[in-house]
């Protein structure tokens, strides 16, 4: 009876863990892109109070972004962690403190990234979103001119094109990114890399010189890469529209 058990993947300890790791990572990642939801809906509301010259009520909005970013930052850490020790796990005849391997997962995941709420990119779109309602076109304080300018409709996408295949990475039917790295790749050709490279599989990004070693189980479709990728789908549009836009006035004009 045992044989035929451990025979079967789903009914074999290991993959019990696996599948409740997933399932609770999966209900972990809805309540993360619930966050991402909320926090546009913050912006658009800060922007409105700006405009009304509430800087009281948009300052508060302020601290709440901070602390949702916060609790975002954590709930992805925590399902990346889930996610590695569901697909790490080996039974053996000790004890498993998986209350310890997760918090130690977590805590490596935390020291790697070194990111503060502050320094988040969405946190950076909100200021600037705010900022642009009375100073549209100027260098947010702090900013040197040599800076990189992101804008409010920026979306958090490294890279545009998969470096391994050259497709666009918002045609990718199952893009993948680093968890360290952020960047996107087909995920079939990027286990195909990591598996012919191994040791050292650096991250492939041309020109970029990312130092990253990718791990097969840090190349994840993580919870909010089909978000951003709709945000950047979103944005072209937008773009090739305005475009057409530009054309016809300039038609108008001659």
């Amino acid at each position: 009876m045992a044989s035929t058990s451990s025979s079967r993947p789903g009914n074999s300890a290991a993959g019990r863990i696996a599948l409740a790791a997933s399932t609770i990572s999966s209900d972990n990642e809805s309540l993360m892109t619930d966050i991402r939801k909320s926090l546009n809906i913050f912006k658009s509301v800060a922007i409105d109070l700006e405009k009304e010259g509430q800087a009281d009520k948009v300052k508060k909005l302020d601290e709440m972004v901070l602390e949702l970013l916060g609790s975002f930052q954590d709930l992805a850490h925590f399902s990346v962690a889930l996610k590695s020790m569901g697909n790490n796990y080996q039974p053996s005849d000790q004890p498993t403190d998986f209350r310890k391997i997760l918090k130690d997962e977590v805590d490596k995941l935390k020291a790697s990234s070194q990111s503060a709420p502050e320094s988040d990119p969405l946190y950076r779109q909100f200021k600037e979103a705010i900022w642009n309602v009375h100073h549209a076109g100027e260098l947010m304080p702090g900013e040197e001119q040599e800076d990189l300018v992101m804008t409010s409709t920026q979306v958090n996408v490294l890279n545009v094109t998969c470096p391994l295949t050259g497709k666009p990475v918002v045609d990718l039917v199952n893009p993948v990114r680093c968890v360290e790295c952020k960047h996107i790749y087909d995920r079939d050709p990027v286990m195909h890399y990591i598996k012919t490279k191994k040791p050292q599989p650096r991250c492939p990004v041309a020109g970029k010189r990312c130092p990253k070693i990718l791990q097969a189980g840090k190349v994840t479709c993580d919870p909010l890469l089909r978000v951003d990728l709709e945000e950047l789908r979103s944005a072209e549009t937008a773009a090739v529209r305005n475009n057409v836009i530009e054309d016809f006035t300039a038609l108008d004009d001659d």
